[in-house]
């Protein structure tokens, strides 16, 4: 049993503007140190950061008004604790403490989010979506019973869905005009059995919850075998590596999808 929620779900675009955030942040300095936290809904954002580099007014609202649509925007910027600053300043070490897990990608899950990408390719707004075996839940925004059951006709098929539920409150709008979004809310549906207490989204590499979720999570494809790990604020290697070695891994795999923007979009799964 999985649940997916698309890009445009308020919790997801609160976490795509995190991500964008730190990706500005990382066209400023080589290694930044940032941590965003964002509440949106109802025409209005409330940002809240911890940077090491300051992001202009304009550039906030740019992201905000690209991604979610015009709000007013609330940005409090704050600068990192200096003596956390301090102790990275020679060496990458770990920046936080945490247990971290990471789950090799199961079937259903995976057929889930081919599910979910086909549907939001049809309709880009927001949506949440529930395999549970071969029962689906679909609940889909601005979008009609008709028009969805037009595309079942094509996913049913294809994946041996025996039952099909589609928007069981009937059409529905969705969006920040309807709910809240609040950033690493939906981490079962980015990380599905790998959440342990670190959020993924709108932080540096420097960040474990960041670097080391996703060094897991690669670890767990590549072995067929659950990852546990954990680290202490400052550790110098974490599984035996270096902690640059994982900060790398995960900067070569948030760059290769595009940035922390897009890495927020779909999540690790």
């Amino acid at each position: 049993m999985i649940e997916r929620v698309n890009p445009s779900h308020p919790d997801k675009l609160a976490d795509r503007i995190a991500g964008a955030l730190v990706d500005y942040c990382y066209t400023q300095e080589e290694r930044p140190k940032c941590a965003f936290e964002i509440l949106i809904g109802h025409k209005n954002a409330y940002i809240i950061s911890e940077v090491s580099v300051h992001i202009p007014k304009k550039i906030v609202k740019s992201i905000v008004y690209r991604i979610a649509g015009k709000h007013k925007i609330i940005y409090k910027e704050n600068k990192q604790d200096g003596i956390l600053s301090f102790n990275q300043l020679e060496n990458i070490k770990c920046g936080d403490n945490g247990i971290f897990k990471g789950v090799p990608i199961k079937k259903e899950i995976s057929k889930l989010s081919d599910i979910a990408k086909y549907i939001y390719s049809n309709f880009e707004s927001d949506g949440k979506y529930i395999l549970d075996n071969k029962r689906l839940i679909v609940c889909q925004s601005n979008a009609t019973f008709d028009q969805i059951s037009e595309l079942m006709q094509i996913i049913a098929p294809e994946n041996k869905l025996k039952e099909i539920i589609i928007n069981p409150l009937g059409y529905w709008t969705g969006g920040t005009d309807v709910d809240s979004g609040a950033t690493n809310r939906k981490l079962g549906s980015d990380m599905g059995e790998a959440v342990t207490g670190g959020g993924l989204h709108g932080k540096d590499l420097s960040k474990a919850d960041v670097s080391v979720n996703i060094y897991a999570h690669l670890k767990a494809q590549e072995t067929g075998k659950i990852i546990n790990l954990c680290c202490a604020i400052g550790d110098d290697k974490v599984d035996g590596k270096p902690y640059k070695e994982i900060v790398k891994i995960a900067s070569d795999y948030i760059n290769k999808l595009g940035g922390f923007e897009k890495l927020a979009e779909w999540g690790l799964v």
